[in-house]
């Protein structure tokens, strides 16, 4: 399957130069014996940690990442081989995850340490002289000459911390404990975590203007809450205290409130804010059903086509088609990661694994939601695709996790059959048998 993906991020990339310049790139040999020489360190380091995981997950990973930096590449070079470095720092983060973690469930005994390195992650862009305010958004940190979003990581220190929480308190989160007459409801500080989660994310809006950041860490933890009770009262109270925080927002911060109006009616805001959701319907529109095919496209005009709008950018060149098969890669690797949950015995790497999941799954619907005025547009980058280092080395991270409950999954399988395994038959008596009982056996086989 690396071949495979080395053929198409290729053959890709030899097209869009073809398309673009009209002629063969002539660093294509360079390219591909980059691209074969990570991917083969990540999958022989796979096949060394953790080698009874999912196979799936990281060649699908690496089609992602090699079919966004051809589209980058078209666009920026100077991005292109800032994300060819980025891409090798993911690796090794990759590989650094499963030889620190040879197992999921250590990660949980370090939940306390690490949701508070989550909530600093978080809070770090608010930090004077170190957070950065960019295009209105305090999202970015700087220390010395590297700038990062803390919040990609923040998100997988969270999902670790929830699955830990819910893990241990599931039972009492799904049981009412307080009886209202005929019913029995649950105790109110039992809906605590839930309150808290949402004030979290609110005050995350609130003082970063990061509304998609929001969105995603409350999406996490009220469906990580209801994976883990199995009551789907905890989803339409989120629902509820989801809308409260939306109207509130609207009435109070200002970018949320230009973002809204963009949505509702983007011709009215043509020349400022509805300028980039405009121009992104003009590529898909452009790229029709097959595209106008690689290189030939002119999503240079769509301001963040590399980041926030690269699938506008990779939809007008390789069309409906092309990008159908981008989002199957998508739930793929959502289909696996849910079938990784669902094998797990524990149920923090239940959790997890679903929480990881999760985040892929509500990454994309974000994302492809906003290009195609579904929902606001959020500024969220989509999964391994995107330009951005901090997007795809906390990816790869998490990527790594799940291949190490994946891992632990078919090893506490093995283990478990072992334990279980059924006595051999007996062997076939050698006594004489009744002629009764003979003549009973033959009048039942025939």
């Amino acid at each position: 399957m690396i071949i495979m993906v080395l053929a198409l991020t290729g053959g890709l990339y030899t097209l869009a130069s073809i398309g673009s310049g009209k002629s063969v790139p002539t660093g294509i040999i360079p390219f591909l014996a980059l691209v074969f020489a990570l991917m083969l360190l990540a999958h022989l380091s796979l096949r060394r940690l953790a080698p009874q995981a999912d196979p799936v997950l990281l060649p699908l990973a690496a089609l992602l990442n090699g079919t966004g930096y051809v589209f980058i590449a078209e666009l920026d070079k100077a991005q292109a081989s800032a994300q060819a470095t980025w891409t090798a720092v993911g690796v090794v983060a990759f590989i650094a995850t499963l030889a620190l973690f040879p197992r999921a469930i250590d990660l949980e005994r370090y939940r306390y340490l690490i949701a508070l390195a989550g909530v600093a992650l978080l809070l770090l862009p608010l930090a004077p002289h170190i957070g950065e305010d960019i295009n209105g958004a305090r999202l970015w940190a700087r220390a010395g000459p590297l700038s990062f979003q803390p919040e990609e990581f923040a998100k997988l220190a969270l999902a670790i911390f929830f699955a830990s929480v819910l893990a241990e308190r599931a039972d009492l989160l799904a049981t009412g404990t307080r009886r209202i007459g005929r019913w029995l409801v649950l105790e109110p500080r039992y809906l605590a975590p839930l309150v808290a989660a949402w004030g979290v994310s609110l005050l995350v809006l609130l003082a970063e203007n990061d509304l998609g950041s929001s969105f995603l860490f409350f999406a996490l933890f009220v469906g990580l809450l209801w994976v883990a009770t199995g009551r789907a009262a905890y989803l339409a109270l989120g629902a509820d205290l989801f809308v409260a925080g939306a109207v509130f927002a609207l009435d109070v911060v200002h970018p949320t409130q230009t973002r809204v109006q963009s949505w509702l009616d983007p011709w009215a805001h043509f020349t400022t804010s509805g300028y980039q959701i405009i121009e992104g319907w003009f590529a898909l529109a452009a790229g029709g059903m097959w595209g106008l095919g690689p290189g030939q496209g002119n999503a240079g005009i769509i301001p963040e086509a590399t980041s926030d709008f690269i699938f506008a950018s990779i939809g007008e060149e390789i069309g409906l088609v092309g990008v159908t098969a981008l989002l199957i890669a998508y739930l793929l690797i959502a289909g696996s990661g849910l079938r990784v949950a669902v094998r797990s015995q524990r149920s923090f790497s239940k959790l997890l694994a679903t929480g990881l999941s999760l985040l892929v799954i509500v990454q994309v619907f974000v994302v492809v939601g906003g290009i195609t005025r579904l929902i606001p547009v959020t500024g969220i980058t989509l999964p391994f695709v995107s330009y951005g280092g901090s997007s795809l080395v906390s990816n790869y991270i998490l990527l790594a996790i799940l291949l190490r409950i994946s891992n632990d999954n078919a090893i506490e399988q093995a283990l478990a059959e072992e334990t279980f395994e059924p006595a051999p038959p007996a062997a076939p008596s050698t006594a004489r048998r009744p002629q009764v009982a003979v003549a009973d056996a033959q009048a039942v086989t025939l």
